[in-house]
């Protein structure tokens, strides 16, 4: 029987849209589930943000009357502008193995984009870089962590035998925290935080409301991130969405903040304990009882292993062991607090500052996810 396409219309179709991978992933030991209200506020266009800026729709696959797969096709206007280049994006593609169903998710993005006047086709990817990218290619053996994808082996292969090519991979690493910071690390930290009159600010979020210093981060991650691989720089209106999600869910004692002697914020790590095993139980959901295993893992008991979500440093302060000043700070308190180890987020396999910034430290790199790319041809 032949694949049949639909597309999303309304609440109960997106809540079904997004539930799809606990279908797929049931008895997977590595799959964490994503939140479930923030799935559905992210691709909802009534509270998307990212809408002002693209365009886009989303799609089941039915077989035999049986969901086997989804997809969402998306133009970005903004990035299209920005980078110089005229692509649509596919997202939140999850399919059973079969080259039927991958293949008609696949032309449905195809056919949205040439609507759109797209001349390639890219993913996977989000509306903006904060969204979930990039298929797993290695590493498929290892729990998932919370912003990123995981996808069953079958995934790139479906993609490859469609004429898909690479066009960027990223690594993801574990690092073990020591008992003691590194020698060499210590000393470069206080050298350059008393040669470049900088100090360490500790956050409330009293002190982030009253001095807005959320949106100091977001301005400072848009000037950090705007040269990496198809980053979008954020409106400050489309960036207060995930503000207000990230502050009901970060520890304030795993964020590290340096500024200068002005008070100006030239670089941040923004971290948080692992809440995979939680989501896990909870299969992303808050209710009836998910909230209980969320709240208990990011505030009562937590994990012993973190996650390095954000870090970055102003590009006039790069090369100034800034980096050393941020990496000593969250590693004297996961010391503090327990932590035996740190999961990345993707780094970008050019990206060798991240390597050398973490080369005193024992690490394991253990996983590669990459994005593909493909021409798309004027007529379907």
């Amino acid at each position: 029987m032949s694949i049949e396409i639909k597309e999303i219309k309304g609440r109960r179709e997106l809540r079904k849209f997004v539930n799809f991978p606990e279908k797929l992933y049931r008895n997977n030991p590595y799959y964490v589930p994503y939140l479930e209200f923030d799935q559905m506020d992210t691709l909802d266009p009534k509270t998307n943000p990212a809408s002002a800026f693209c365009d886009y729709k989303l799609y089941m696959a039915y077989k035999d009357g049986e969901t086997v797969g989804r997809v969402a096709a998306i133009y970005n206007r903004k990035n299209n502008e920005q980078w110089g280049h005229n692509q649509v994006r596919f997202g939140w593609m999850d399919f059973i193995d079969d080259p039927e169903v991958s293949g008609a998710l696949v032309k449905t993005v195809e056919d949205f984009g040439r609507e759109c006047g797209a001349e390639e086709i890219v993913g996977p990817l989000g509306f903006t870089d904060l969204d979930p990218e990039g298929y797993l290619i290695e590493g498929f053996d290892r729990i998932s962590t919370m912003p990123l994808i995981y996808n069953h082996p079958y995934y790139p292969k479906h993609l490859e035998d469609m004429g898909f090519v690479k066009d960027v991979d990223w690594d993801e690493f574990v690092v073990k925290i020591p008992d003691e910071l590194p020698e060499k690390l210590a000393r470069i930290e206080k050298m350059v935080m008393e040669r470049y009159d900088l100090h360490l600010r500790n956050l409330t979020r009293k002190i982030i409301r009253k001095e807005d210093y959320a949106h100091k981060i977001f301005a400072l991650i848009n000037e950090t991130y705007k040269d990496l691989y198809e980053v979008t720089e954020l409106p400050m209106e489309t960036a207060d969405r995930y503000i207000g999600f990230y502050l009901k869910m970060l520890d304030m004692r795993y964020l590290t903040m340096v500024e200068n002697g002005k008070g100006e914020l030239v670089g941040f790590g923004v971290t948080m304990p692992s809440i995979a095993k939680a989501l896990q139980k909870s299969r992303g959901k808050l209710f009836p009882f998910g909230w209980w295993h969320l709240a208990k893992s990011l505030f009562i008991k937590h994990s012993d292993v973190a996650e390095l979500l954000l870090i970055g440093v102003r590009p006039d302060y790069r090369n100034k062991g800034v980096n050393a000043v941020l990496i000593s700070d969250i590693f004297r308190k996961y010391h503090e607090m327990g932590v035996k180890s740190a999961e990345s987020n993707a780094e970008l396999e050019t990206n060798t500052n991240v390597r050398q910034q973490f080369s005193s430290f024992e690490t394991d790199w253990c996983k590669k996810r990459r994005c593909y790319i493909k021409k798309l041809d004027k007529m379907a």
